[in-house]
């Protein structure tokens, strides 16, 4: 069978990439749109080199928690293949999972020190804003000032944000809408923070990778969940680190998947 421009020879209905397909029979997406989406998110990051860097994509569709917690690089029910398990009261919807900001965490079973690359990314689609609280952690994981992975966004709260990536970079009454997509990257031992594919920091890396498994929802503070939000995730990535055109094609490639949903910011 010959495939042209992503149609059957001949005719038919259009050919599924065959990873988009195991993610839709795992998480069983029935939605048209969503498994159209899925299936042009996919197709989008290999088209881009994206694809084999990263080590885990949550793309929360299907508005379940079982449907939620699948890894779309590799959708089986187990910890080796970072399925989350989420804890506590989250609320899972069409538009994404939204934790509570007192319990609310999933364990994506990746440790940095073990399962990536000594220069990595870690990003977060956030689709509301976060308003009260005390020091909310969107992602992360840590053990200390220089060994962690992490993004922090405090909304209309105080307008930080704060990300780690060994290093720390700290950003204070800069914005006043931290909903969008968040990208921490190392380019050339630069810790660099973007937002909406805009750099809005850099700093050199120092430190080490964390030796603690990343959170979502909350910070995983030496083994202990801390620090948790109430924004709402409409995607998250984790993987080995990304050149500059890479960080705008995975901006582009997030920002048409979450566009195709009706839940972009």
């Amino acid at each position: 069978m010959y495939l042209i421009n992503s149609f059957r020879f001949g005719g038919g209905a259009p050919a599924v990439d065959p990873d988009a397909q195991a993610f839709i029979t795992a998480a069983s997406i029935t939605d048209p749109t969503q498994q159209s989406a899925i299936d042009t998110l996919v197709t989008d990051l290999k088209g881009y080199g994206i694809w084999t860097k990263t080590k885990a994509i949550y793309p929360f569709v299907g508005g379940t928690a079982s449907s939620h917690k699948f890894n779309l690089k590799d959708p089986q029910d187990t910890d080796a293949a970072f399925r989350l398990t989420f804890s506590g009261g989250w609320t899972h919807s069409v538009n994404g999972v939204q934790g509570n900001l007192t319990n609310a965490f999933a364990d994506t079973y990746l440790v940095p020190s073990t399962n990536l690359v000594t220069d990595n990314h870690v990003s977060i689609y956030l689709n509301t804003l976060f308003t009260s609280g005390s020091s909310p952690y969107n992602i992360g994981a840590y053990n200390a000032v220089t060994q962690a992975l992490a993004i922090r966004t405090m909304g209309t709260f105080d307008n930080s944000s704060r990300t780690y990536n060994y290093s720390q970079i700290d950003i204070a009454n800069t914005i006043g809408n931290t909903a969008g997509f968040w990208l921490n990257n190392i380019i050339s031992s630069n810790h660099r923070q973007l937002r909406n594919n805009v750099l809005r920091s850099s700093a050199t890396k120092t430190g080490t990778v964390p030796t603690q498994k990343v959170y979502l929802g909350a910070l995983n503070l030496n083994g202990t969940a801390s620090l948790f939000t109430n924004q709402r995730i409409a995607l998250s990535t984790i993987g080995d680190n990304l050149t500059a055109t890479e960080e705008g094609n995975l901006y582009t490639a997030v920002q048409a998947f979450n566009t195709t949903l009706s839940r972009q910011v």
